[in-house]
C-alpha cells in the first residue's frame, strides 16, 4: 500500500521560504511522475511541480517557475518542494502525489494522472 507523508508546511511572510518534504512508503512505480498539487479554498486543484523518473526536465506551473524546486532523494524515499519568495496567492493546501500511470508522463500537471495523494500540508503567505 502506497503512503505519502508531508511536512514542512507552516505560515510565513510574503517573500520567504518554506521547503516541503514528502516521505514515500510502498511505491515502486518508480518509472512513473511525483510531484506537488495545491488548493486554495475555492479555487480548482493545481499542479505545481513535477518530476519524472528517467531524466528529464522537471514540470512547473507557470505560475511557480524560477521560485520553486522540486528534488527528490532516491535513498531516502522523499521529494522535496523549495519555495522561495512566496507570494500570498499561494496560500493553499499543498498535496503530494505519486503515479502509478503512463499517463503521468504525457500529462504531468494533469491531476488526473496521479493515483496516490498524500493528506497534505498547509502553507500560509501572509502580506
Amino acid at each position: 500500500q502506497v503512503q505519502l507523508v508531508e511536512s514542512g508546511g507552516g505560515s510565513v511572510q510574503a517573500g520567504g521560504s518554506l521547503r516541503l518534504s514528502c516521505a514515500a512508503f510502498g511505491y515502486t512505480y518508480s518509472s512513473h511522475c511525483m510531484g506537488w498539487f495545491r488548493q486554495a479554498p475555492g479555487k480548482e486543484r493545481e499542479g505545481v511541480a513535477t518530476i519524472c523518473s528517467g531524466g528529464g526536465s522537471p514540470y512547473y506551473s507557470d505560475s511557480v517557475k524560477g521560485r520553486f524546486t522540486i528534488s527528490q532523494d532516491n535513498a531516502k524515499d522523499t521529494l522535496y518542494l523549495q519555495m522561495n519568495n512566496l507570494k500570498p496567492e499561494a496560500t493553499a493546501m499543498y498535496y503530494c502525489v505519486a503515479s502509478s500511470l503512463s499517463l503521468s508522463r504525457r500529462r504531468p500537471l494533469d491531476s488526473a494522472a496521479y493515483n496516490y495523494w498524500g493528506q497534505g500540508t498547509q502553507v500560509t503567505v501572509s502580506s
